[in-house]
């Protein structure tokens, strides 16, 4: 018998606080301003950073996590020694090896220091499969407790502080001078944000159920969207989650202002559906939060839900993609697609059903 999976907790830190309540408060107030952030060679490009705080790299690190993690009120008493952490990150300790000016360690360094910080004693992973990882994160810790080897499990998606990857972003001409626009007229490019957000995952019902997730990767679109790719894992999401197209409420889309990406991705939902549900865009209020932005967006956008706050768009749609953004939550709301799209040809979804609806 297969178990089922829930959501039992979570917390975030984003550009728009470094809580939950906090975030959703800066939301309800228009949001919080991107930061102009430079470059060596005299480059700059808005971020949407986390609130500062003090010390230096890791003790920054090991403070957001803590309190993202503290966020979780039933993790203490779900923890066992056999409970395993899943990392998710696109730049991992990135930042830090730039302000030390030496390489850090091989890959599992980065979520070693996390799991440090919060003074975990299960199994550790790391998944970093770029703008995906969070989402798969979740799926690998959904397969562990979906056949009995564990009951829940904690994902955390982590993208924190550096130069490397802003200015990769600037040199590929993808970033946005001014603030992303998903789907709008006049969308020139991405924005790039801090996060972290904590999810525990549980076989104990609650509210949010994890009812569906795939990940499918075109090789063939290394560092782009693929039609075929998001029809596929979105096919494949709803499948395992039992539901079709006209059980979905809202799409929560990549959408991260990409003038390209944006309308293979209408193109690609406007197949799937005959009338496309509701949409809501996350990314111009805390950024694309890359590695991370499975998770926070998740948690954000759950979140406004249960508070009654709504992300709507301020401003005008590209009539050419014939999509809409929800201005306001549905009056029905029981199935949420998740979609994320990240480099490397990753395209990853999920299927969230409000249990209390």
């Amino acid at each position: 018998m297969t178990i089922e999976v829930y959501l039992a907790g979570s917390g975030l830190a984003c550009a728009l606080g470094r809580d939950l309540p906090q975030s959703l408060a800066a939301l309800r107030q228009g949001g919080v301003p991107a930061t102009p952030t430079s470059v060596p060679g005299g480059f700059s490009w808005p971020v949407h950073s986390l609130p500062p705080a003090e010390g230096d790299w890791v003790q920054q690190l090991r403070r957001t996590v803590r309190e993202v993690v503290a966020q979780c009120s039933l993790l203490r008493h779900l923890a066992t020694p056999e409970m395993p952490l899943f990392v998710a990150s696109s730049s991992l300790d990135v930042g830090f090896e730039e302000q030390a000016g030496c390489f850090a360690g091989d890959v599992q360094a980065f979520a070693d220091l996390v799991a440090e910080a919060i003074d975990w004693r299960g199994p550790v992973f790391t998944v970093s499969t770029a703008c995906t990882s969070a989402v798969n994160a979740v799926l690998a810790a959904t397969d562990l407790i979906r056949c009995g080897v564990v009951p829940h499990a904690l994902v955390l998606g982590i993208e924190f502080s550096n130069r490397l990857t802003l200015a990769g972003f600037g040199g590929m001409q993808l970033l946005s001078p001014g603030r992303a626009l998903p789907f709008g007229a006049e969308r020139n490019g991405l924005v790039l944000g801090e996060a972290a957000a904590a999810m525990v995952l549980s076989s104990t019902p609650s509210r949010w159920r994890l009812a569906g997730g795939a990940n499918v990767v075109a090789g063939d679109t290394p560092t782009g969207a693929d039609a075929g790719a998001i029809v596929a894992v979105t096919r494949a999401a709803m499948r395992q989650a039992g539901v079709c197209t006209e059980d979905i409420d809202l799409i929560k889309p990549q959408a991260a202002g990409s003038p390209a990406n944006d309308a293979i991705e209408a193109m690609a939902l406007k197949t799937l559906f005959a009338s496309l549900p509701p949409m809501v865009a996350l990314k111009p209020l805390i950024g694309h939060t890359l590695g991370a932005a499975g998770a926070a967006e998740l948690v954000l956008l759950l979140g406004c839900i249960e508070a009654g706050a709504w992300p709507a768009a301020d401003y005008a749609l590209d009539p050419t993609l014939d999509v809409t953004l929800a201005t306001q939550a549905p009056a029905r709301l029981r199935h949420i697609l998740f979609n994320a799209i990240g480099f490397g040809g990753g395209h990853a979804a999920l299927v969230m059903e409000d249990c209390a609806s």
